[in-house]
């Protein structure tokens, strides 16, 4: 592992029976008269309004009015309860995540077409609120392929199973039969940095009368952006005494490059297709592919580490060269005039092979004389294999309305393999920055599983939804699950309507949080991030993982006190039994604390570690906790026309999310009186990320003129950092306002040219806490570099400016 910076053409939601004809010509849906399937089984759908459970739609224009075109930032611009990465420690800078309601995320099922998404396989392992995140990684997604985004910000597991504590994010595809756009977009940060190139291209095709096929292809290239400070090691007397060269080095003293974001280039394309046979039968199919090549800087290796190569020192780069594919084939219709079938299989692989450039191994130098300079460190390889069988059909029982009986089976199977890095990236230590997968580390690991489910809908009264859900699941790694989820709707008027859900749920441990191993280093560190499934786990006290229990509750109304305005308040509460999260720092050396099981553990599990690091350790992922999650989400939209003047939709959106530690699962006794989460890993859990964010926004439409305001408010946010466990600060981040301004023009009917700001004030987050800063540079530590904090929910790079011209045809 390596260097650590610091401590509206709808379809089906899976296992769904709707039977959709073949659309020609798909259109904006409206955000709140969207028809939408996600969260129910009935065949027609509904109103996104209609819903019995919080829903937002996000239509294709809203995704495309943002800075840089990528899904998950154009995501969370618009949700306030959908927050995004801004910046990861190691492979997690090269693959960002995002999460919904402050979860994991993990507790986020992401579906295309109603279809289960395979998940990334490059694991986030270092320290942070995105910590363990594995989950589909959305950017492989073209945003000029969707045509909307259904986001059920409710427990969903018992209709959909496993991931979908928090919710779930449906992507519905376009189904253009005709025509398309071309777009192109650049741009870069007010400060320096982060340049950005982007062209796409959607077009739609209709081979013959009863099909359509409409493709996507992207292309992107983002470039690194460096906030860091002055590394300490540097600018200290006693090194620049033994290595006066360190002041010819490039950029002195500003020579570490860590803090700051990778460059990458991402090619990405998308196709779905549809025939119709007529009779109620269609057959589908959709697919995406992806490649990813990016690199990131890694700490600043002093220039005595390898004289003979690099006399000035050197600064390694972690590399990733990423190929993502999906692709879902499928056959719909209804038999007997009533019942509604649907038979699907989807596949999805994600391999990542990770590399160290512009690095070399000491004890291979010191042992031989030689030493490669660049290095294949291993891969991962993630896949996923389901099937569904679906069927539904009304019944008339003398409800005010026909129930409609939805049930379904489905069968998936999951892999993960770490494959070994090349001889010379593992030998003794390993690569600076990076070390090679041990063969220890290496593995192919695969489980199965199977579920069925049941759902049944109607209203009984006038004025009443129901909707009762059941499921049971059956993995072969650790057992079985039983989960069911009741959904209310009350209408008291036609402008007046009460909402309510009760659900159980639960999320199996990803094969990544299960298996994964490997050694992270810094310059001054070597932990080794042991599987929990592993011979060195069960050293310290630690024997696999179990699921996560949820318990979902929720209640809200929706309020129409005028026309074409809407307000939805839910008010929710999500408890987690058994909750997987990181450890903190576990030292076996080097800490205030240290335990003798640590070490016992790193040899046991093979590991040969850097000995000229001051502190040693583990971190290892285990059902640490029990937290609560309680939060109330706000969606008020409306829209007014000001004749000549134009019109103004406007929107206001806030989210309060506060996540408590309520158990602490006690500490192995092999690793007392060190505890399996400090206030570091607790912190990450509670405090990292702000209890509040509202989003108000304003787009104002006049002639060929368009005018998107976006202010964003986020609240308060602290995390602790420590140097050696003895003492912790807090890093405290003040509330901030984040303003985002675009302007756009149709010159022509086809021609559209617009300029934008993302932070348009050139807003940074505060700084870290001095203390801890102070507590880094006494000690010599690579980790002060990092001056602006990682956890920041607006990132660390100020203002980002771009352009962009779209073309439709």
């Amino acid at each position: 592992m390596a260097d650590t910076p610091t401590d509206t053409a709808a379809v089906a939601p899976e296992t769904s029976t709707t039977t959709t004809p073949v659309v020609k010509v798909a259109t904006t849906p409206d955000k709140v008269d969207a028809m939408i399937v996600t969260g129910t089984r009935r065949s027609g759908g509904l109103k996104a309004v209609d819903s019995a459970s919080p829903i937002q739609v996000l239509d294709s224009n809203t995704l495309k009015r943002t800075g840089q075109p990528d899904l998950i930032q154009a995501m969370a611009q618009n949700m306030p309860s959908f927050t995004a990465q801004a910046f990861g420690g190691d492979t997690a800078n090269l693959t960002l995540s995002a999460r919904l309601r402050g979860l994991s995320p993990n507790d986020t099922l992401v579906l295309i077409n109603g279809k289960r998404r395979h998940t990334t396989s490059n694991l986030a392992v270092l320290g942070g609120p995105y910590q363990g995140g594995a989950a589909a990684d959305l950017n492989f997604i073209p945003v000029s392929a969707i045509d909307h985004i259904e986001v059920l910000q409710d427990g969903a597991a018992a209709q959909y199973g496993t991931d979908a504590i928090a919710g779930v994010v449906n992507i519905i595809l376009k189904k253009d039969t005709s025509g398309g756009s071309f777009s192109t977009t650049g741009g870069q940060y007010f400060d320096g940095g982060g340049r950005t190139g982007d062209a796409s291209v959607n077009a739609g095709f209709a081979p013959n009368d009863a099909s359509y096929v409409n493709v996507t292809a992207e292309t992107k290239f983002h470039g690194r952006s460096d906030r860091g400070g002055i590394d300490p090691r540097v600018i200290d007397n006693a090194n620049l005494n033994k290595m006066p060269m360190l002041t010819s080095a490039g950029d002195y003293p500003y020579v570490n490059h860590i803090s700051g974001d990778a460059a990458y280039h991402l090619n990405i394309f998308s196709v779905n297709a549809g025939y119709d046979f007529g009779n109620d039968t269609e057959l589908y199919s959709f697919a995406t592919y992806g490649e990813k090549t990016a690199n990131a800087f890694e700490n600043y290796r002093m220039p005595n580490r390898l004289p003979a190569i690099y006399p000035l020192g050197f600064s390694p780069k972690e590399t990733i060269s990423e190929k993502d594919f999906g692709v879902t084939t499928g056959i719909k219709g209804k038999i007997l005039d009533a019942w509604n079938w649907d038979l699907s299989t989807t596949y999805g692989r994600d391999n990542s092979s990770i590399g160290v450039a512009d690095s070399g191994n000491v004890s291979l130098y010191n042992d031989t004389g030689s030493t490669p300079l660049d290095f294949h460190a291993g891969e991962f390889t993630a896949t996923q294999w389901t099937t569904n069988l679906d069927l539904s059909r009304e019944f008339d029982v003398g409800f005010k309305t026909p129930i409609n009986v939805a049930f379904g089976a489905e069968y998936r199977r999951d892999g993960y393999e770490i494959g070994a890095g090349d001889p010379g990236s593992r030998y003794k230590e390993g690569s600076q920055s990076y070390p090679g997968f041990l063969l220890t580390d290496a593995g192919d690991h695969n489980r199965n599983n199977k579920s069925l489910y049941v759902d049944v809908s109607g209203s009984p009264i006038d004025k009443l939804k129901l909707d009762i859900a059941g499921r049971y699941e059956n993995y072969s790694d650790f057992g079985s699950a039983r989960i069911g989820k009741i959904t209310g709707r009350y209408d008291f008027t036609p402008e007046i309507a009460f909402r309510s859900t009760i659900s159980n749920g639960f999320r199996a441990p990803t094969l990544a949080e299960e298996y994964y191993s490997a050694t992270n280093v810094s310059p001054t560190s070597a932990f080794v991030q042991l599987a929990p499934n592993s011979p060195g786990a069960a050293l310290v006290g630690v024997n696999g993982l179990k699921a996560e229990k949820s318990q979902n509750y929720s209640f809200g109304f929706v309020f129409k006190p005028i026309p074409k305005a809407t307000i939805t308040l839910d008010a929710y509460q999500i408890n987690i039994r058994d909750r997987i999260v990181g450890s903190g720092a576990l030292y076996g050396s080097g800490g205030s604390i240290n335990s003798p099981a640590v070490t016992a553990a790193i040899l046991a599990n093979g590991n040969a570690l850097d000995p000229t690091v001051t502190q040693t350790g583990i971190n290892i992922f285990s059902n640490a906790v029990n937290t609560r999650n309680r939060g109330a989400e706000l969606v008020f939209t409306y829209s007014s026309d000001y004749g000549d003047y134009g019109r103004v939709d406007w929107s206001l959106a806030g989210n309060y999310n506060q996540v408590d530690v309520t158990k602490i699962n006690q500490a192995p006794s092999q690793l007392l009186p060190q505890t399996l989460l400090d206030k570091v890993a607790i912190s990450d859990l509670e405090t990292a990320s702000p209890k509040s964010r509202v989003n108000f926004g304003a787009l104002w439409k006049v002639g060929p003129w368009s005018i998107n305001l976006r202010e964003s408010f986020y609240g308060a946010s602290s995390e602790f950092g420590s140097e050696d466990g003895s003492a912790y600060y807090e890093t405290k981040i003040k509330p901030k306002i984040i303003t985002d301004l675009e302007v756009s023009n149709k010159v022509t009917k086809s021609v559209t040219v617009t300029l934008g700001a993302n932070n348009l004030f050139n807003q940074y987050p505060n700084k870290v806490s001095s203390e801890l800063l102070a507590a880094q540079r006494a000690a010599l530590d690579n980790a002060a570099v990092t001056v602006y904090p990682s956890f920041s929910p607006f990132g660390i790079n100020g203002g980002y400016y771009y352009a962009r011209l779209n073309y439709t045809f």
